[in-house]
């Protein structure tokens, strides 16, 4: 599965971000480092069910929307120097390696210093926080590098091909590649044979743009003052109220309400078991809804799914004339798949197999056969036939 870490200071809400995603225990308080084991749990990206607009009945969905699992990690809050060891240091940015994605919470309100500590709302500048990740990041991994950097120069002997792959396989934990390492070095124009360990922060900077592409959250923004809001958007800041998301998701398996997760809206199911503290605490939820489209929690995993990823969802069905396996039951899997794959490489995601023995696939919309180097679009509903039993 796809994994997507929450990372960002202490005391900024990953907490309850976390908690709000998947409605998994976590420790939550007004206080820096209340999360120091990293929490693991599942959320789910949503998005419109492929069964929508075909003439049968799939039990998979939600009033037409197909929430699909993500593993998702809330790891122990970060502060400044964390890669010299400050805080809990490097046990942090170690935890980061299994993600495909960051959510960079930061504290929107201003309401918590660099470190995590409360100051009221306003009185810092959350502006600063919003590069602060990537540099820790950065940092870290040129950390890394300049452990192998003496070596791996006296070993490539001057031999440029030689240091881009040392230096991928330095990183390769990170997914990166020797490709990635000439494109950067290309991008930045920088002569790795003749180049310093000094020389290389840039080069670790888009290591680390490539490995743990990031989306910057706003958390808190229900208590965010307009003058930070509108700092935050100018820096493409994501919107979102934690708190306010985690107290519908009570409320709707209470039955108080009717809520899916990623709703711009919600409904009241009984207002007459409501208390007029209730009653006052949804409205402003309403209130934050309609400013933000949403409480922003279940919008910023889908981003870091769909935009950050570039994911799309695909179907595989047994029988391509019902949309169902052999059991009958319609559009039973539905996998996240990076945009330009191939039924061959959905083949393998469903088994290996499979994969190994792909024959061919039939796009069970239009019941036609394609290729196996066929480009899947977002929402395909593909048949695999396979030598495999």
């Amino acid at each position: 599965m796809i994994t997507l870490a929450l990372a960002g200071k202490p005391n900024c809400g990953k907490s309850t971000f976390f908690k709000a995603a998947t409605m998994a225990n976590a420790e939550i308080a007004n206080y820096p480092f209340t999360t120091i084991n990293p929490n693991f749990g599942v959320a789910y990206v949503r998005t419109r069910c492929g069964c929508a607009d075909l003439k049968v009945k799939c039990t998979h969905c939600v009033e037409g929307s197909r929430f699909v699992a993500v593993n998702l990690i809330d790891v122990a809050g970060l502060v400044p120097d964390a890669h010299k060891g400050k805080g809990l240091g490097n046990q942090f940015l170690d935890n980061l390696r299994q993600a495909n994605a960051i959510l960079h919470i930061i504290d929107a309100s201003g309401g918590t210093d660099s470190e995590g500590n409360p100051v009221g709302v306003g009185n810092h500048d959350p502006d600063v926080d919003v590069t602060f990740l990537q540099f820790e990041m950065t940092m870290w991994v040129h950390g890394i590098l300049n452990k192998h950097w003496s070596h791996l120069s006296r070993q490539s002997q001057g031999k440029g091909a030689a240091i881009q792959q040392g230096i991928a396989d330095i990183f390769v934990g990170l997914g990166i590649t020797v490709e990635d390492i000439r494109d950067v070095e290309l991008k930045l124009k920088i002569d790795l044979v003749h180049a310093s360990v000094e020389d290389l922060v840039p080069l670790c900077a888009e290591i680390v743009k490539i490995s743990k592409p990031m989306l910057v959250v706003g958390n808190k923004y229900d208590e965010t003052p307009e003058t930070l809001r509108t700092k935050l958007s100018a820096q493409k800041v994501a919107f979102a109220s934690a708190a306010s998301e985690l107290a519908l998701r009570n409320a709707a398996a209470a039955h108080v309400i009717h809520y899916l997760p990623g709703d711009e809206q919600f409904r009241i199911e009984n207002e007459g078991t409501l208390s007029p503290a209730q009653k006052a605490g949804l409205a402003k939820i309403a209130g934050v809804m309609k400013e933000c489209k949403g409480t922003g929690v279940q919008q910023a995993i889908n981003r870091a799914v769909f935009e950050l990823l570039d994911m799309i969802v695909v179907y595989p069905v047994e029988d391509e004339n019902h949309f169902c396996n052999k059991q009958g039951d319609v559009l039973p899997d539905a996998f996240l798949m990076r945009r330009g794959a191939t039924p061959h490489d959905l083949a393998f995601q469903v088994h290996t197999d499979i994969g190994k023995g792909f024959l061919y696939a039939i796009d069970a919309r239009t019941k036609m056969r394609i290729k196996e180097t066929h480009e899947l679009k977002d929402g395909d509903i593909i048949k695999i036939v396979s030598a495999a039993k």
